[in-house]
């Protein structure tokens, strides 16, 4: 994620890449080789009177540290996620972000993606009637990347990987409920040290749920999202594709005909036609991610709030931390109104 950023920021229209560090001499030397600048060290790096903001695409343990010395060397900070492995943490650097008047938040890119911005638009629409189901996949077959990501110590593991993504985008996508309570369960098929997928519930007030699934030992994918609906259903099958919208307009269908299955008709799971049903698409909208930089470097100007807030972090680090517990004690884990 490094090089993701070093890339966009070489060709940002808000803001100009001064220099890298890293701890591996080959990565600095690939960057001289791009003509980039490169620091001897940290500490070099947060001496550049230059430099007003410092990005962090680290192993997740050592955000906390580097996100306060930067802060406190005068640096505003977005650091790469997740944040911190725990809220106690995650709240330190906000407490720095305070005592250091810099501001500080967390690369949730995955606002910017085209199929999260299509669910949305579709919940939003009422189209679907009263929602009471969100279904968001990530599903792949290589298991866990061989780096620190297969290890507890430096927070590895795809809750921490990639549900921090897939949380933020359903309380993106069901912005108007709060979460009462929720249950998860961790897979450990390729590694038994951290999860290398899981299954979480969330369970948002007046009924509706959000099942969230990321598996590394698929070969054959479900749907990126399903969404369905009191009057109708949402799909994007896959992140590449449009969104497929099917709607109800006549519930009253007298003469059903019955499907016959192997074991005998069923008038309950018979298919639907046109005569009953409205079919329509939500488009791929058009999206950049390097808004997240424009509206940051804003943010620092003051001249726009921060799109991606603190609250919004730590309701996500909770939400983890409760997923985490749920998981320990096989039970469901009711939330307070406080974090949700």
């Amino acid at each position: 994620m490094g090089s993701w950023h070093a890339r966009h920021l070489l060709a940002s229209d808000v803001a100009t890449l001064t220099g890298i560090y890293d701890i591996k001499p080959e990565r600095c030397a690939l960057a001289r080789e791009n003509g980039i600048g490169v620091y001897a060290s940290v500490e070099e790096l947060l001496a550049d009177e230059t430099v007003s903001i410092v990005t962090i695409a680290t192993p997740n343990q050592l955000h906390k540290p580097l996100a306060i010395q930067a802060m406190a060397a005068g640096k505003h900070v977005i650091s790469e996620k997740p944040v911190t492995l725990s809220s106690e943490d995650l709240q330190e650097i906000f407490d720095a972000s305070k005592k250091y008047g810099r501001l500080f938040t967390t690369h949730q890119n995955r606002r910017w993606d085209p199929d999260y911005l299509m669910m949305k638009k579709a919940y939003a629409s009422g189209e679907l009637g009263e929602v009471f189901g969100v279904e968001s996949r990530i599903q792949g077959s290589r298991g866990i990347p061989g780096d620190w990501r297969g290890h507890k110590e430096f927070g590895g593991g795809m809750l921490l990987d990639w549900g921090v993504h897939l949380i933020d985008q359903m309380l993106g996508i069901v912005y108007d409920r709060r979460v009462e309570k929720l249950s998860c369960r961790f897979e450990h098929i390729t590694n038994y040290e951290v999860d290398d997928g899981f299954k979480l519930d969330l369970f948002f007030e007046g009924g509706c749920v959000g099942r969230i699934e990321v598996g590394t030992s698929h070969f054959i994918s479900m749907p990126r999202f399903y969404m369905t609906g009191t009057n109708g259903s949402a799909m994007v099958n896959d992140w590449r594709e449009e969104c497929r919208v099917v709607c109800c307009k006549n519930w009253d269908e007298k003469d059903v005909i019955p499907v016959v299955t192997a074991a005998g008709l069923t008038k309950t799971m018979a298919p639907r036609d046109e005569k009953t049903i409205t079919e329509s698409k939500i488009e791929r909208p058009e999206s950049d991610v390097h808004d997240f930089y424009r509206n940051f470097c804003l943010a620092v100007q003051g001249k726009a709030e921060q799109i991606v807030t603190q609250p919004q972090l730590m309701r996500v680090m909770k939400i983890m931390e409760a997923a985490f517990l749920s998981d320990k004690t096989g039970a469901v884990v009711a939330l307070n109104d406080t974090i949700c």
